[in-house]
């Protein structure tokens, strides 16, 4: 059996030339930083620049620790990925935390909807929707059968009265007699 198809045309970059290219780029940024400072306000000898200088150094290399503690093989080959966001720290000092807060759609869908709610809340409670039109309708329907019902109570009520008070009489002027 041959191997795979995959790894026969690899090739790998020796550490070496790894070593040499970031010493390369070291030296690349030390130039340039070096052209930065001559091409500055000339405040020459201040104090904070020459021991930034001799700082940079030592954290250069706490950064190429930190380069070399990738996983797997990121160490190892340099990707350029374009759609790929690098995750960067912010410092407590530098969040943002007064700005406005950017909301994922779920969250405005959500908002959005409660807003609807109240809003049509208030114009039912107002009487200016459909529904509300209809239900005051109703109620207007009800009311009148109800003042109705009573009358007819009433009118019944007092016909009864009418009709014992009258056979009462009757009863009465019968026994007088």
């Amino acid at each position: 059996r041959k191997g795979g198809h995959k790894g026969r045309a690899r090739q790998y970059t020796s550490p070496e030339e790894i070593d040499a290219q970031l010493q390369a780029e070291k030296q690349k940024a030390r130039e340039e930083e070096e052209q930065g400072e001559e091409g500055g306000d000339g405040a020459a000898g201040d104090p904070k620049k020459e021991k930034k200088s001799l700082d940079s150094d030592e954290s250069e290399d706490e950064e190429d620790d930190y380069q070399q503690k990738r996983k797997g093989v990121e160490g190892l080959i340099d990707i350029e990925n374009p759609n790929r966001v690098a995750q960067t720290t912010k410092k407590v000092t530098q969040l943002d935390l007064d700005g406005p807060k950017e909301l994922s759609r779920r969250e405005r869908e959500e908002i959005e909807k409660q807003k609807a709610k109240e809003r049509y809340m208030k114009m039912h409670l107002a009487g200016k929707t459909e529904q509300a039109k209809a239900d005051l309708a109703r109620l207007a329907i009800i009311r009148k059968q109800r003042e109705e019902a009573a009358r007819k109570k009433e009118e019944e009520r007092r016909a009864k009265d009418d009709a014992t008070l009258s056979g009462k009489r009757m009863q009465s002027l019968s026994l007088n007699k």
